[in-house]
């Protein structure tokens, strides 16, 4: 079951698990992942912890407490959410230590709230920090254009940055931007460079469920030929900038100090429509020194039956130039797709947060009678 896996890591993929809750850190089942699966780190995100939250009681205790000390919910969800990340971030230190810092991280989202203000943004950054108070703890912040400046900020203050919500290749350059531009400060303010890490989550099944519904309406065989190829298309040319970027002398230079590239992540990669094959986001996206972050379905999926057939990235690129070419010739543009793409990821987030708080002040308030 597990021999896919462990080609996939062969090729320089690093698994990441899409996936936490408090069961799963305390009934062992991600530490058998790690033993099993392959799996080097975790991301998080609000719909995660919605869903963690609003199933079983494993947290009844801890929300006892935090009502009996009269917390108010937004303080509450604070807690619960580090408290999850730190317990995994200590099962994942073996792993931190062993990859000297590349894995074995742990991701937590400030509030999606705040993805228009830099400021509160980094703010709440160095206050989740400080709260899981882990090494390998990886903070998600998203890019946004208020976001940009932020993931600048709290690199320059040594602080390891996920930097999620990317759609875009212009947003990517500027993510890239961002990253040297915070190294350059952190190297600057006396931070020991190779002690900062960062991943970039690149958005992937998104895409194609976007494209795919705008495809549909044109209704032309042409648009039909097209449908499920514009996520790995995008992400290959996301990849195609990423060996630009860290071929400069800009890079050469901070690599020197010890500095780490900022590595693709693929996010996003549970396959939406039934009718593509469900390991697509994965075995596509093959390329190394990349991070596929996977929900467990898709791991699973992986697991029994992903064909992994080395780098399928970097020889790609022309085709898929050619796929986005073939996009705006038919209407759909780029440039909007993403953009919408970007708000709905927002305002997605921020519903998922909605629900957390809905679902933590019901129990606080139970536990208050």
């Amino acid at each position: 079951m597990t021999d896919h896996l462990r080609e996939l890591s062969a090729q320089g993929v690093s698994i990441w698990l899409d996936d936490l809750s408090r069961p799963l850190i305390t009934s062992g089942g991600l530490q058998s992942l790690i033993d099993t699966s392959s799996v080097v780190g975790v991301t998080t995100n609000p719909t995660i912890f919605a869903g963690a939250l609003s199933e079983g009681d494993t947290y009844g205790d801890q929300i006892a407490g935090l009502a009996a000390e009269g917390r108010t919910v937004e303080e509450a969800v604070f807690a619960l959410t580090t408290q999850d990340v730190r317990d995994a971030c200590d099962i994942m230190a073996p792993v931190c230590r062993a990859t000297g810092g590349e894995d074995g991280r742990v991701s937590i989202e400030v509030d999606p709230r705040l993805a228009h203000d830099t400021v509160r943004t980094v703010e709440q950054v160095k206050e989740l920090h400080a709260a899981v108070d882990r090494p390998n703890v990886h903070i998600k912040i998203p890019a946004t254009v208020e976001g940009l400046p932020a993931i600048s900020q709290v690199l320059a203050q040594g602080i390891s940055v996920n930097v999620t919500l990317i759609f875009s290749l212009d947003r990517y350059r500027g993510v890239l931007n961002a990253f040297l531009t915070g190294l350059e400060q952190a190297r600057l303010h006396g931070h020991d460079l190779s002690q900062i890490h960062s991943v970039a989550s690149f958005f992937v099944s998104r895409v194609d469920t976007e494209v795919d519904r705008r495809l549909d309406a044109l209704a032309t065989e042409e648009a039909a030929a097209l449908k499920g190829k514009a996520a790995v298309a995008n992400a290959r040319l996301a990849y195609q900038a990423y060996e630009e970027v860290f071929s400069t002398p800009r890079w050469a230079n901070l690599e020197g100090e010890g500095a780490h590239r900022q590595r693709p992540l693929w996010a996003s990669t549970g396959v939406k429509n039934p009718a593509y094959k469900d390991t697509m986001y994965v075995v596509d996206l093959v390329a190394p020194g990349t991070v596929n972050t996977m929900p467990t379905k898709t791991l699973r999926a992986v697991a029994d039956h992903g064909e992994i057939a080395g780098d399928q990235v970097s020889d790609n690129y022309q085709e898929a130039g050619n796929v986005l070419d073939a996009l705006e010739r038919l209407g759909i543009s780029y440039a909007d797709l993403t953009a919408v793409l970007e708000t709905e990821g927002v305002e997605k987030f921020a519903t998922s947060w909605a629900e957390l708080l809905a679902t933590v002040q019901t129990e606080l308030t139970k536990a208050a009678l």
